[in-house]
């Protein structure tokens, strides 16, 4: 709920964009296996959209005895921090990015590994002896802060785990507490591999989709701001800065009109499986909507219809991330 309100708050401003109405994007990967040299990674088919990240995979098992290993999806790193909220699907959620699995088809129940820094230290324990949340961003976290004695608040805004925020109307009488901790989740499990046989694992979650209120790269008839950044991040080509020149050219102010949407996918963070690439790689990107403009970087990328776009690859060993930027029209086509 958070991500498209603060969507539908960015989409109604027609000027540049700058840092203060931006959304973070939470970069976010597929699954991490423990080093094996007996399970080999067959295939991966990869699909990313704004409403959502799906990865299939086959696993093979290349020996004649069947394997255990530690499988886990980490989760983005997430800050407390009020002045930077990121784009987070499920707000009120530890699973805030509604992650499920299956394996062979049967859904999955992983377990939930959390830990609790301030300024890189584990306070996990202490936020559990007051029985406060670890998720910073949900109503009881917030709640639970309300209730703690005023010795230990005293401690913790000293300590850098919380801090002060004056209440909605400016005012100290209406003063409150707000997490400014840092929370590390990863879901894990143990698989088994049989021997010489495939394991089908399939994962999917709600991405985190960053963003800006109009296009932060182009404003007063040039490419200006953050275009040489995002050129090397995004890949972005002719075709698709002439489209931006032409909606520029076409509004009566002079500007693009569109707002960005950003999604950044952790790619390089794998390969702890037999020879270290994937047999087969398929990458699909879906824009959602045909009137926004899209821009990633690949190699050999075909469109596959109205929003959707390809890439295959054999034995592919990632050598970047992932990163998309769709830029998404503000009339509400």
């Amino acid at each position: 709920m958070l991500r498209y309100i603060l969507t539908a708050v960015l989409a109604l401003s027609p000027a540049p964009a700058y840092a203060n109405d931006s959304v973070a994007e939470l970069g976010t990967g597929g699954l991490i296996l423990s080093r094996s040299d007996a399970v080999s990674m067959q295939s991966e088919d990869l699909f990313i959209s704004p409403e959502n990240v799906t990865v299939d995979y086959v696993f093979h098992n290349n020996t004649d005895r069947d394997v255990e290993a530690i499988v886990a999806f980490p989760m983005p790193e997430i800050s407390g921090n009020p002045e930077e909220i990121p784009a987070i699907p499920e707000n009120q959620s530890d699973n805030f990015l509604g992650f499920e699995v299956t394996i062979d088809g049967v859904a999955v129940k992983p377990q939930l590994e959390q830990k609790v820094f301030a300024l890189g230290i584990d306070i996990s324990a202490e936020l559990k002896a007051q029985n406060v949340p670890f998720y910073p961003f949900g109503d009881a976290a917030k709640a639970a802060l309300a209730k703690l004695p005023q010795a230990v608040v005293d401690d913790w805004v000293n300590r850098g785990i919380i801090i002060e925020d004056t209440g909605n109307d400016g005012t100290e009488t209406t003063k409150v507490y707000t997490p400014f901790w840092q929370l590390r989740s990863t879901y894990w499990w143990r698989s088994t591999f049989p021997a010489n046989k495939d394991v089908h694992v399939s994962h999917h979650y709600r991405p985190s989709v960053g963003g800006t209120s109009s296009v932060s790269f182009f404003y007063d008839g040039k490419f200006q701001g953050q275009y040489a950044a995002y050129k090397a991040r995004y890949c972005m080509d002719g075709t698709f800065e002439n489209a931006v020149r032409k909606a520029a050219k076409d509004d009566p102010d002079g500007y693009p009109k569109y707002f960005e949407n950003r999604i950044a996918y952790i790619l390089t963070t794998g390969g702890n499986w037999a020879t270290g690439t994937i047999g087969k790689f398929k990458l699909t990107i879906d824009k959602g909507n045909p009137k926004a403009l899209v821009s990633f970087c690949g190699d050999n990328v075909k469109k596959t219809g109205p929003t959707t776009f390809e890439m295959t690859a054999d034995d592919f060993y990632p050598e970047r991330d992932i990163d998309i930027l769709i830029l998404e029209p503000t009339d509400g086509n």
